[in-house]
């Protein structure tokens, strides 16, 4: 699997946590499977992807647990706001995705929610390793390090 490029579009929402808790091995870009009245939720800027992940459901892989608030105008026509939602990979992805993730123990993360080039809703899913404590502290460690000598940088000139 390919890294796929970033995202091109506007993004919606992005899953902060997520490199903070994980490793993210790889990316890619699946499609979603969303109503209309989730699309323009979307459109508005509102979602989240705090907690949520992705996962097999009927030999498919579904985000689960995404937050997409529900769209006032569409009145009765509204969605469950963190109903599981279908994306849409090839099967050979797919394949890959699902023996990745029972036999190295990876978990498939959100990254982001976004809108590519011709309009269409894209998930990020990042294959991730858990972090443990100390490896947590030592990215914030690294990254205190990283922002002080650049700012020491800047001084001597």
């Amino acid at each position: 699997m390919a890294p796929k490029s970033g995202q091109e579009g506007e993004t919606v929402a992005r899953n902060r946590r997520a490199r903070h808790d994980y490793f993210i091995d790889d990316t890619l870009e699946a499609g979603v499977m969303l109503t209309g009245s989730e699309v323009k939720s979307l459109r508005a800027g509102r979602a989240s992807l705090n907690e949520s992940y992705a996962g097999p459901m009927e030999g498919e892989l579904y985000l689960f647990n995404a937050h997409i608030p529900e769209y006032r105008p569409a009145n009765q026509f509204n969605h469950a706001p963190r109903r599981p939602r279908k994306l849409l990979v090839r099967r050979k992805q797919l394949n890959e995705l699902l023996g990745a993730a029972q036999r190295r123990g990876v978990t498939l993360v959100p990254l982001a929610i976004y809108f590519n080039k011709r309009g269409l809703a894209k998930v990020a899913i990042g294959l991730a390793r858990g972090k443990k404590q100390h490896d947590k502290r030592e990215t914030v460690k690294q990254r205190d390090w990283q922002r002080e000598k650049q700012r020491l940088l800047r001084e001597k000139g």
